[in-house]
């Protein structure tokens, strides 16, 4: 029944390659679980309503994309936009949480409408390289930021604005620690190496008597206090256009990025270079997005850590569903989440965002055209701590720059769309 489901055969693997490749998947990412309710609490939102939320949009999402376009694709909330929907939209922006989620829904109802017109295909090919890339490393260096601030690496100063934190402190200690254990144990290329890193910081901390704790398992928590909450009137207000926006532009880079990456590492790929079934991956993520809203989670997208399935053997839908499963079981261990302290889980957005950070490496360097908007778009989501600051000054800037360049027949009509939607927004709102 598997084999005629999932055909197997066909991709030259087997029951058991397709499970065993599904749990290195799961064991590379089981650090959302963590990391997401940490985050997503600094905005508000009660901690184990939304430890129960991400369990529950990883196992949907990864279940989706599975079942239906049968790939060895996993999908859990994505980092970096958890960041933003806490730190920028709530905390920074004043909107209240569930505003934010009406926001995320609107954003993966937005994306269900492009994937089903096939729209999705033609942004992502319309915008340039260079802009792509620097999302994502912008993307890592706000989660950067945040990773120091929560290990106490670094604080607040009135004079210079950002100054080093107080080294004496056990958190910060214990953070940098964490940080070198996850970086060494990646380095030898150790299955879970982020995982290790959390959990061993968390019980140097507990041992030590810095922090509590609540125990391993546990009946699941209740969702009720993050579900079906999405304001989505709220999330019509003028404020959070832009937001919308910006969730709808990362997720789109972000998800089709990794789709069209881990398949291709894994050979998935047609002779022309295509993704086969590429409108169900895009639909089944573009569901999750919306589903993991009305759960109670900031966006859901297909997370880069499939290729170590992928590396493993997994080459179907078989190794998503076995990933979903373990995040259906990984609803049981609430109590241990609760006793991972921020500082334990700031060596993973550290490390993340130095993985998301080499795409500027890729970037045309001998071309100012291409490479000042890209920096520009980079480093203007820390410094303003607003990723959708950053992509609004990286489009505007490369429109800009072409434009008095006399190379204004380089840039993509979406371009020069966003970029005058952009202008808009700083000028009247």
């Amino acid at each position: 029944m598997l084999d005629s489901f999932f055909k197997l055969r066909e991709h030259g693997t087997t029951v058991r390659t397709e499970c065993l490749a599904g749990l290195s998947v799961f064991l590379t990412m089981a650090y959302i679980v963590f990391v997401n309710p940490d985050i997503l609490s600094a905005a508000g939102m009660p901690r184990e309503a939304v430890f129960a939320a991400t369990c529950l949009a990883a196992a949907l999402g990864t279940a989706i994309m599975g079942l239906y376009a049968n790939y060895p694709i996993a999908l859990a909330p994505g980092m970096g936009l958890n960041a933003y929907f806490a730190f920028a939209v709530v905390k920074g922006m004043g909107f209240s949480w569930q505003a934010a989620l009406g926001a995320v829904f609107i954003s993966g109802c937005l994306f269900i409408i492009v994937s089903l017109f096939k729209v999705r295909e033609w942004i992502v090919d319309a915008i340039p390289h260079s802009l792509k890339l620097a999302i994502s490393a912008g993307i890592g260096l706000f989660l950067a930021i945040i990773g120091l601030k929560n290990a106490g690496l670094i604080q607040g100063n009135p004079v210079t604005l950002v100054s080093l934190g107080d080294l004496h402190q056990p958190g910060a200690l214990l953070a940098i620690a964490g940080f070198l254990l996850i970086v060494a144990l990646e380095a030898r290329r150790v299955t879970g190496a982020i995982i290790i890193g959390i959990l061993s910081v968390t019980a140097a901390s507990i041992l030590l008597g810095f922090s509590k704790f609540g125990g391993v398992f546990s009946a699941p928590p209740s969702l009720m206090p993050t579900f079906g909450q999405m304001d989505i009137k709220g999330a019509l207000h003028a404020g959070l256009l832009t937001v919308v926006l910006t969730f709808f532009m990362v997720e789109l880079f972000d998800a089709t990025g990794t789709l069209i990456g881990v398949c291709h590492r894994a050979g998935l790929l047609d002779k022309d270079g295509k993704l086969p079934r590429l409108n169900r991956a895009l639909l089944a993520d573009s569901t999750a997005i919306a589903a993991g809203a009305v759960l109670g989670t900031s966006s859901t997208t297909a997370y880069v850590e499939s290729a170590a399935g992928t590396a493993a053997g997994g080459r179907t839908g078989l190794t998503a569903v076995t990933v979903a499963i373990l995040f259906l079981a990984a609803l049981f261990f609430s109590p241990l989440a609760g006793s991972v302290p921020s500082y334990a889980t700031a060596p993973a957005l550290i490390y993340v965002a130095i993985l998301m950070a080499r795409g500027l490496g890729e970037i045309e360097w001998g071309d100012l055209t291409e490479s000042a908007p890209a920096v520009v778009c980079a480093v203007a989501m820390p410094f303003t701590y607003s990723i959708a600051n950053g992509i609004a000054f990286g489009f505007v800037s490369y429109a800009g720059i072409k434009l008095f360049s006399g190379r204004a027949k380089e840039v993509p009509p979406a371009v020069w769309v966003i970029a005058v939607v952009f202008i808009a927004k700083f000028a009247l709102l």
